[in-house]
């Protein structure tokens, strides 16, 4: 049968998900996305959904990448539809933005050449604004940048995360991390913004609460970075609240590079 892939853009309150992926008898991302998916297309339809990156229960998405293939017949029938079907279809705290037509060598997950998280904390004395408390952690102890920035300074680069990441087996905890840093945004929220080709379990809110304790002065800046001798998961690092972190992008090159791309990470996977 001859299919058509498409890229869909999607964002999405975690609040009230028990992360992406199905699970039974729990609410998921992906859960509902199919769901909607099955009363346009009908179950008997395999879309092959493939996702950039599985989010952890009560982690948000602005920028969320999956991809879906569907019978070329059925999507020239959908093409001017779809997008404001499934929006009727889904619940009001997941969107799909965009659907895009795209080639077969595209592959969400292993095509993408980053994935970018930003994770906001509030410490003032008052904590987090009420609109933003879904997507705000509040810290109770005042935070100073430039240690926060200092401590991110040593985890930038090629390592092995195993002491911030929850363990499975046969699968490698090295990661290379393009981008981390802090910034303080007008209304005097923190906010870290963490990139890298691919991330383990846990690991960027492992960062996060390893980080802030350097922030607030209980830990020196340099002790995040001595974590990375350790080769199983450290014990005294805390993990950060999930409802701080919100994926906000995912990269991906020029679609002449899409197979390339996705062999590539595939043999640094394995």
């Amino acid at each position: 049968m001859d299919t058509t892939r498409l890229r869909l853009d999607v964002s999405y309150d975690g609040g009230d998900f028990s992360g992406w992926a199905v699970q039974p008898s729990r609410r998921t991302v992906a859960g509902v996305l199919l769901e909607a998916f099955a009363r346009l297309t009908g179950p008997d339809v395999e879309l092959g959904l493939t996702v950039a990156g599985r989010t952890d229960a009560g982690v948000h998405a602005t920028g969320q990448v999956c991809h879906v293939n569907l019978p070329s017949a059925l999507w020239e029938s959908l093409r001017d539809s779809l997008l404001r079907r499934l929006a009727a279809l889904m619940p009001p705290d997941a969107r799909v933005r965009a659907i895009t037509p795209v080639p077969n060598t595209f592959d969400a997950r292993f095509s993408a050449t980053f994935r970018r998280y930003e994770y906001r904390v509030a410490d003032t004395v008052y904590g987090p604004q009420p609109l933003r408390r879904n997507d705000t952690l509040g810290w109770v102890r005042p935070l100073d940048l430039d240690r926060l920035n200092t401590a991110a300074e040593g985890l930038v680069g090629l390592h092995d995360f195993a002491a911030f990441c929850k363990r499975k087996e046969h699968a490698t905890t090295v990661r290379a991390i393009t981008r981390l840093d802090w910034r303080r945004e007008p209304d005097g929220v923190v906010v870290a913004t963490v990139q890298a080709d691919a991330f383990c379990q846990a690991m960027v809110r492992s960062l996060v609460g390893a980080m802030l304790t350097v922030g607030d002065g209980r830990r020196d800046p340099g002790w995040p970075a001595k974590q990375l001798t350790l080769r199983e998961r450290s014990s005294e690092v805390t993990v950060a609240p999930a409802h701080g972190l919100t994926l906000v992008e995912v990269g991906y090159p020029d679609e002449s590079e899409y197979a390339d791309r996705a062999d590539t990470t595939r043999r640094l996977r394995a």
